[in-house]
């Protein structure tokens, strides 16, 4: 009987079950994939979480993270503004930084299972049975941290699932000619596209699509007929050496709501709930969210024994508390998004400072440690 099972290893799982297991517990993380890989995402955190990483020892310093402190907004027309991010961020690939984070975790005394895929979790007589690798395993907690969408949401029916997504995400990693200290968001039709460094000369290129954009074309036809209608992607497509040999593509990427608990399985990062990447910010909540879990489980247990409900009711509490604004205005934002007029008053919006910092406030939350 081990203590907790994390499903997942991206940020907040890793980030879980080096926390938990240097509190004392006994954590098995199981991961689908075998560390380093890349993953489809921004690759841009904010600075939210640099004094919170700084005390655990879990910021990558000697991965050289980019330090951005400007924004640069365009709509689907080109035009476009640039302004001064109040708190910052830092870029860096996720390949490096999962990795980094993996080997922290071995080094924490996590039992952490590469190329292991679970197929069912379930919760009978007051404990977790774990399927995974045709092997079956029981724990006392199961932390859910799998991702945007995954077949053990299915398996749960979850409601999110029962409603089809339709945004796709693609992603590449690209040599280029932009500034390191800017992180760029340039609007398409029914869609956006962000740009910015991860150390060194690589820069991220991320971009969400409705799916209708995909009808009858494949991803290059898609890009010239509709993404280079904005200049500045064209320009970027033209002016770049691109680094992968096919683009990473993820479908079906949900923003509805999400329960952060479910089946008496506390939900983590994505699994809980996922922002807008307009917003940039699905990287800090994943590690806020592993944070404010992994203390309200550490302070439990060494209480006594956990009192499953209580838990349970303080962790959905909490999660509304820090986040549920966050993902709100996250879909209101996205409205403003992809089109050819609403994109112009996008940028509108953010010429007046007021506004620029309300905005971005809303999208970000306060230094925590």
């Amino acid at each position: 009987m081990l203590d907790v099972i994390i499903v997942g290893g991206g940020l907040a799982g890793l980030i879980n079950s080096i926390l938990l297991s240097r509190a004392g517990l006994r954590v098995c993380l199981m991961e689908k994939g075998s560390y380093p890989f890349h993953r489809v995402c921004g690759e841009y955190i904010s600075n939210e979480v640099k004094p919170f990483l700084r005390k655990h020892d879990l910021y990558p310093a000697e991965l050289t993270p980019s330090e951005i402190s400007k924004f640069q907004l365009s709509a689907i027309s080109g035009k476009k503004i640039h302004t001064n991010l109040d708190l910052g961020g830092f870029g860096i690939s996720r390949h490096n930084f999962d990795l980094f984070l993996a080997r922290k975790a071995k080094e924490s005394g996590v039992d952490l299972m590469e190329n292991t895929k679970v197929s069912d979790v379930i919760w009978q007589d007051g404990y977790f049975e774990v399927q995974a690798a045709n092997q079956q395993y029981q724990s006392k907690l199961v932390i859910g941290a799998f991702g945007k969408r995954s077949q053990l949401d299915a398996r749960l029916q979850r409601a999110f699932m029962a409603n089809r997504s339709p945004y796709i995400g693609i992603k590449y990693h690209i040599k280029t000619d932009f500034a390191k200290d800017v992180i760029a968001l340039h609007n398409f039709k029914d869609g956006y596209c962000g740009l910015s460094s991860v150390g060194g000369d690589v820069f991220n290129l991320c971009y969400l699509s409705h799916r209708d954009n995909l009808k009858s074309r494949n991803v290059e036809e898609m890009e010239e007929d509709v993404l280079f209608n904005n200049p500045h992607l064209k320009a970027i497509w033209a002016n770049s050496d691109f680094l992968f040999d096919k683009p990473l593509v993820i479908n079906e990427i949900s923003f509805e709501k999400k329960k952060a608990v479910e089946n008496h399985i506390l939900m983590s990062g994505d699994s809980a709930g996922m922002i807008t990447p307009l917003c940039g910010n699905g990287m800090a909540m994943a590690i806020r969210s592993a944070s404010l879990l992994s203390r309200l489980i550490i302070d439990r247990w060494n209480k006594g024994e956990i009192d499953r409900s209580a838990l349970e009711a303080a962790y959905q509490q909490i999660w509304d508390y820090e986040f549920s604004l966050r993902l709100w205005s996250g879909r209101q934002f996205q409205r403003l998004f992809g089109s050819p007029i609403l994109s112009e008053m996008a940028v509108g919006l953010m010429s007046n400072s007021w506004l620029r910092n309300r905005l971005i406030g809303l999208s970000h939350g306060r230094e925590f440690e």
